[in-house]
């Protein structure tokens, strides 16, 4: 991973209680050793990890011997996550039974489409003008290939699509956790000190989706942003770890791990 700080942050992260479950939500690395690395040396501790990729995973970086772009690359990531063990969006929800539930823990990767766009853009062609005007533009751009899809957006449309039809067969009686590296309703980006980033932050498409699918949590992870909010009165949980600069200022929590169920008696803020 590129900065030491990450790597040691993850080398010293250990299981608080037994039988304890992890929740990785994105942007492990960008290379895809450093990205085994990291989820190898955690499936080692954890009793169950589970992992939904971030935008950072799914780069391409010229000098990573691994060159595989798009869905090919999430692929990989995805066999090669299962030979360690651990679990992701591919495979069966699993059921947490500890304290808290029963409550299905749901991996999602659902990209984005654009849609969480600036007041006064009613298009994605001026809304990524206006991004391109500002000088705000996600490494994405250039990084994060769809293929072999045309674009970004028709990715994450086919990944709303499947992620709802297997969401819909779930079993009613029991509540879940929503895991996805992007936020899935845009309130959280409402606090972005640019707000045309929301535009790289996910869609429209699931703003109802913690209601629907009955969550008593949902967890993300991209806006570097690590606080506690509520819509819907449903708890949403950013649980980025962020880069090592912004652990610095004044209001950033220091890198640590955030319980989810059972839900903590007052839920942490930042």
């Amino acid at each position: 991973m590129a900065y030491s700080e990450n790597r040691k942050f993850v080398d010293e992260l250990w299981p608080e209680h037994e039988g304890d479950w992890l929740i990785v939500a994105g942007d492990t690395a960008e290379m895809a050793a450093d990205i085994e690395w990291s989820l190898r040396t955690l499936a080692e501790r954890f009793d169950t990890v589970i992992w939904s990729p971030g935008n950072h995973e799914l780069w391409t970086p010229g000098d990573d011997p691994n060159q595989l772009r798009g869905d090919a690359r999430y692929r990989h990531l995805v066999e090669m996550c299962r030979g360690l063990g651990v679990l992701t969006p591919e495979d069966p929800f699993p059921v947490w039974h500890g304290e808290g539930g029963p409550a299905v823990v749901a991996p999602l990767f659902l990209l984005y489409d654009y849609t969480f766009r600036p007041t006064g853009t009613y298009a994605k062609s001026d809304a990524l003008e206006y991004a391109y005007e500002t000088g705000i533009v996600c490494t994405d751009e250039v990084l994060l290939h769809p293929d072999p899809y045309p674009t970004r957006e028709d990715w994450c449309r086919a990944r709303v699509e499947l992620t709802r039809e297997r969401l819909d067969g779930l079993d009613p009686a029991l509540p879940t956790i929503l895991v996805n590296h992007w936020p899935v309703v845009r309130e959280p980006t409402r606090i972005l000190r640019y707000p045309e980033f929301a535009l790289w932050c996910g869609t429209e498409a699931t703003a109802d989706w913690p209601v629907r699918y009955r969550a008593a949590a949902v967890v993300y992870g991209h806006l570097h942003i690590p606080r506690t909010t509520w819509h819907d009165g449903i708890r949403h949980e950013e649980v980025s770890v962020g880069y090592p600069r912004e652990w610095k200022r004044e209001w950033h929590p220091s890198p640590k791990l955030r319980q989810i169920l059972p839900a903590p008696a007052t839920a942490p803020g930042r």
